[in-house]
């Protein structure tokens, strides 16, 4: 992954300040950190904490592909910090697992996508369709939220079918499905290759919003080693803040996870990098876990105040 040191004055002199006084105090031996994330342009910062660390931590990312091996990976002391889906971190929360989420990741990057050809042009007509999901995801919560939403049943009224995201874009091009509900690129990469059209962007104001992912650690990483997670946390905030001031350089940077830059452009509307945590982005997690309950995705609610630490982001300048 490339890296960009040679930052504006303007830039490094807010960083010097959280290394030198009040964010980001030093570590004073050389220390290696491993955060988990997905190669995805949504969740791309972890790639540049490096940047924004002092001289005395190396962080290691390791890259998965779904959200409950990085969580098992963190669980299991493999992992300092990682990232995960939203409704990933409320079920682990749900079964008592002490994770606890830091910061948020990213916002946005579903699309709902039917067929270029299919005649489909509003959700009613999604009916007697089957439609591509991967079970347990924000994605599955999205699409049944959507089908609810226009008086479908998933039961009776579509056929859902599980089906990799990565093979979503070839099962709708063959015909195999006549949508799928999807993160980032993938829709994008849909329109582009002509296969697919976007039907709509699943979000929902009312309820759970544009939220998708966030940073997780574990409790007792926040009991004995706060310094640290305000370090990476702080890193996260100024990652994050410097990619979204230089978006031509964040998509340059996501091409190396295989994703051609054009496709990247495309679907740069649909994808929001993020760190800060107020009281409507807890408020919107609390509606989506009221969802997942609904569903059956959960047996029982988290208890959200151990869920949540709210600290380091505000420690790092975020809006309460």
């Amino acid at each position: 992954m490339k890296k960009f040191h040679l930052l504006p004055l303007r830039k490094l002199l807010p960083i010097l300040a959280l290394v030198l006084g009040t964010g980001m105090p030093a570590l004073s031996t050389a220390t290696e950190i491993r955060v988990g994330t997905w190669r995805t342009a949504q969740t791309i910062q972890p790639f540049f904490y490096q940047d924004f660390l002092s001289a005395g931590v190396k962080v290691d990312v390791r890259a998965f592909s779904n959200p409950a091996d990085q969580k098992t990976a963190l669980l299991a002391g493999s992992l300092v910090m990682t990232g995960t889906t939203l409704a990933h971190a409320i079920h682990s929360a749900s079964l008592g697992q002490p994770v606890v989420i830091v910061a948020a990741l990213c916002h946005r990057a579903s699309a709902l996508v039917v067929g270029s050809n299919s005649g489909i042009e509003t959700a009613q007509d999604l009916k007697g369709k089957t439609i591509g999901y991967v079970p347990g995801t924000m994605h599955e919560i999205l699409l049944r939220e959507t089908l609810r939403r226009n008086g479908l049943s998933p039961a009776t009224d579509v056929k859902l079918m599980r089906v990799d995201f990565f093979d979503m874009g070839i099962a709708l091009a063959r015909g195999s499905i006549d949508a799928f509900l999807s993160g980032e690129p993938f829709p994008s990469l849909a329109v582009h290759q002509g296969y697919g059209r976007i039907l709509s962007y699943p979000y929902f104001e009312d309820s759970v919003g544009t939220i998708n992912a966030a940073m997780i650690v574990t409790r007792s990483t926040i009991e004995s080693k706060p310094e640290l997670v305000q370090q990476l946390v702080s890193a996260h905030a100024a990652a994050t803040d410097w990619l979204n001031a230089n978006p031509h350089q964040w998509l340059q940077a996501a091409t190396e996870f295989g994703t051609p830059l054009p496709i990247l452009q495309q679907a740069a509307g649909n994808m929001e990098l993020a760190w800060n945590m107020d009281t409507i982005f807890v408020r919107q997690v609390q509606a989506l876990g009221e969802q997942m309950q609904s569903l059956g995705i959960i047996n029982r609610q988290p208890d959200y105040e151990l869920l949540f630490d709210l600290s380091f982001v505000h420690k790092a300048g975020g809006n309460q």
